[in-house]
């Protein structure tokens, strides 16, 4: 649907809001492509989210997991880059409506990814923040070295023993990779680095309500992170729910209270708000539900991808939130507007599986391909390369893997900075 306004190219014109592995990819791909681009996004970096924990653990610099769009799209001149926050969508009048214009399209690709939710309880963020900014895991990184600090000061048995006590809400992937960092942390990076008290009698807590970590998993690799965890010190508890947060710890649903000087969020997302904005049907997530080639009901020069969309593809498997999925329909996003600007018939969207990775500590991970299975020391190998392949840019790729390296013979981290906020 190409705009006749006057004023503007005749050229289509694609705006890209999210500039994640969704949002980036279709700008990327869309580089040869006869289209004036926008990607939109209200930060001026992409971000790699699967290392965020790490920055939250000291152990990488947000440097190093993040990109300035800019840079990554610099020889791409179809793309200009706004950093500017979105407020609406008018697809009536094509229109993005950010906080400062309103920006026109002929297509549109909606790629706002998702944020943690609690479940009706957002006063618990406070208390619990999650893990989808760097900002969050910078406060998380705070926090977690505050605890040390506070309890290296601390006169009172019990406060000095809630103060060393790490509860990580949720068993999913990030709470796993959360637990098992936070354990070596405690137990072998701070060793020796205090005199008044011992960190490695920390206690790490992983809590999850449903039955097993990392439910998505196979069950014996569900059950292989357990033990995985347990021989790093973590306290797994599974079948509880979480009933209350404050700032001294967590109320369970059997009754019981665990005290805590620091709780992390992550149980849960919820996503952007897409289908408000787009006026369309939404999940219980709040993901906007769209059809097998990517738009919302009655929507067709819009794509909305990656966490923002619930989508089944055309053989009908369900697309998790996972980074290879987003970028693949970031891909095909980017390829039906080419295919459909040049009048040739659209497919429907059709996820492939590449497997599913989770990291617990050090040198253990879990890997699951389908019929090919991993776990321990070479399933965390195949999780590294893994994701310093998909890190934005070489310079990255090569710092991460040296200091991976460096970390793995000397169980050192160099990022164990107290930044921000005051107590």
């Amino acid at each position: 649907m190409l705009s006749d306004n006057p004023g503007f190219s005749k050229r289509p014109r694609v705006v890209i809001i999210g500039a994640g592995f969704g949002g980036l990819t279709a700008a990327i791909t869309l580089r040869k492509a006869p289209v004036d681009v926008t990607l939109l996004d209200q930060h001026n970096y992409h971000l790699f989210q699967p290392l965020l924990y790490q920055v939250a653990t000291a152990g990488l610099s947000p440097a190093q997991i993040a990109s300035p769009i800019r840079r990554i799209v610099a020889r791409q001149k179809n793309v200009t880059v706004l950093m500017d926050k979105v407020v609406d969508i008018d697809p009536l009048q094509h229109e993005v409506v950010t906080a400062t214009r309103r920006l026109p399209f002929d297509y549109l690709i909606v790629a706002t990814g998702a944020r943690h939710a609690y479940f009706g309880n957002d006063q618990w963020e406070e208390f619990a923040p999650g893990l989808k900014q760097i900002d969050e895991a910078t406060e998380i990184r705070r926090r977690i070295l505050l605890a040390f600090e506070k309890a290296e000061t601390a006169t009172d048995e019990a406060e000095r023993r809630r103060l060393l006590t790490f509860i990580v809400v949720g068993g999913g992937p990030t709470g796993v990779e959360m637990a098992g960092a936070i354990a070596e942390l405690a137990h072998r990076t701070l060793r020796r680095d205090f005199r008044h008290i011992d960190p490695t009698e920390s206690r790490i807590i992983l809590i999850e309500a449903g039955p097993r970590v990392l439910s998505a998993f196979p069950e014996s690799l569900s059950q292989s992170a357990a033990e995985q965890l347990a021989k790093l010190g973590v306290t797994v508890s599974t079948g509880a729910a979480v009933t209350g947060v404050d700032a001294t710890g967590i109320d369970l649903k059997d009754g019981s209270r665990i005290g805590a000087g620091t709780i992390i969020w992550a149980a849960g997302v919820t996503a952007s708000p897409a289908a408000r904005w787009l006026k369309v049907d939404s999940d219980r997530a709040g993901r906007v539900v769209v059809d097998a080639m990517l738009h919302p009901a009655g929507l067709e020069n819009i794509f909305v991808i990656g966490d923002t969309a619930t989508v089944t593809d055309g053989n009908g498997v369900v697309a998790p939130g996972i980074a290879p999925a987003a970028k693949q329909m970031g891909h095909y996003a980017a390829r039906a507007i080419i295919t459909r600007i040049a009048q040739r018939p659209v497919g429907p969207f059709k996820y492939r599986n590449y497997g599913n990775l989770a990291t617990i500590g050090r040198k253990s991970a879990v890997a699951d391909f389908g019929s090919f299975r991993l776990s321990g020391f070479f399933a965390w190998v195949v999780w590294c390369f893994a994701h310093i392949w998909f890190l934005i840019g070489f310079r990255n790729r090569i710092i991460v893997f040296l200091d991976w390296v460096v970390a793995y013979f000397s169980f050192a981290r160099g990022a164990r900075l107290i930044t921000g906020g005051e107590d």
